[in-house]
């Protein structure tokens, strides 16, 4: 294996080689994966994105797939809106079945919604702007299949799922033990997902789950644990690039030694007291004490500062082409 992940874009659709096998593409701020079956040349979807994915995802199925577009099923890491945006549409137009963790069902049978986004845990933009986030369940109980309990994954024999909660509380992994690769989820990601910066220029830093939608901070630790023993050599994650080798091993023991430093908010809604969910969905969340007037105001601030900056980056890069451009016009 060579020491370096292939990260080209491919012009036409965007995405990326993880591993033998495996390929991913974000859109706009999230990832979604493919998976190969080399026995029998089938292949597998993992996550299905926003609501505006399905072409773009059909697109590379195409390109990498061929005649075999359509994929033998979809697996979801978790329900959150941004990785089932498309699910319904593409397992109705390809005739696939869905599969999730028994914990994950209430979500994607219009059953219950997810405990409430936390906009106060701070971060940046995407943490700020969360209480827009839809965390109402959504209906695909004609194609939702749950998982085995064997932990194996319907359609890909060298995989396995590891059941990795907290920041959902059906929320899997995937883990392929002949080469070691990890596909975390949301378990823990790659980027500051809380930053609109750095989840949209892809700024490589492990971290922990996203703080806004993280429910249990204990379980999200555990969690952590769970894949740290693992010796994943690859790490793909649900937000962010593909990280491997020392870099990437290190920074993940950092983070499980450092969890409650590094990955938990200094405040927010469930930094004391997680909610509590069980197979039916949400029983309880704590009290909320968000002070809309304070936040408005807060993203309003950070809006600005957000436009002025890409002003300024514009401004310079503009100035820069010029600069090439006449200094490449006096050595012609």
């Amino acid at each position: 294996m060579t020491n370096e992940i292939n990260y080209q874009k491919n012009v036409y659709t965007g995405f990326f080689s993880v591993a033998p096998g495996v390929w991913g593409m974000k859109d706009v701020f999230v990832n979604i994966y493919m998976i190969l079956n080399p026995f029998d040349g089938n292949w597998v979807l993992v996550d299905a994105g926003l609501k505006w994915s399905a072409p773009k995802i059909k697109r590379m199925a195409k390109q990498l797939f061929g005649e075999k577009g359509s994929p033998s099923s979809i697996i979801l890491t978790h329900g959150h809106f941004d990785h089932v945006g498309s699910v319904q549409s593409l397992a109705e137009n390809w005739n696939v079945p869905v599969f999730a963790h028994y914990l994950e069902i209430p979500y994607l049978t219009d059953k219950s919604s997810y405990p409430p986004p936390d906009p106060t845990v701070g971060g940046g933009l995407m943490s700020l702007m969360s209480w827009l986030y839809p965390a109402t369940p959504i209906n695909i109980g004609n194609q939702i299949n749950v998982l085995p309990e064997n932990g194996r994954v319907p359609g890909l024999p060298e995989w396995k799922y590891i059941h990795t909660p907290g920041h959902s509380p059906g929320h899997i992994s995937l883990f392929r033990e002949t080469d070691q690769v990890l596909i975390a989820g949301d378990a823990f990601v790659t980027t500051k997902a809380e930053s609109a910066f750095s989840t949209m220029l892809q700024s490589k830093v492990l971290s922990g789950p996203p703080k806004y939608f993280t429910y249990d901070w204990n379980l999200a630790r555990e969690s952590v644990s769970s894949l740290l023993k693992l010796e994943p050599e690859i790490v793909a994650t649900g937000h962010g690039r593909p990280m491997q080798g020392s870099e990437m091993r290190e920074s993940l023991e950092n983070l499980h030694d450092h969890f409650y430093h590094l990955a938990v908010p200094t405040k927010g809604r469930y930094v004391d007291e997680p909610a509590i969910t069980n197979a039916y969905g949400v029983i309880y969340t704590p009290h909320s004490n968000v002070n809309k007037r304070l936040l408005a105001i807060n993203i309003l601030s950070i809006t600005v500062l957000a436009a002025a900056a890409i002003f300024t980056l514009a401004t310079k890069r503009k100035k820069s082409k010029k600069y090439k451009e006449a200094l490449s016009y006096e050595v012609w």
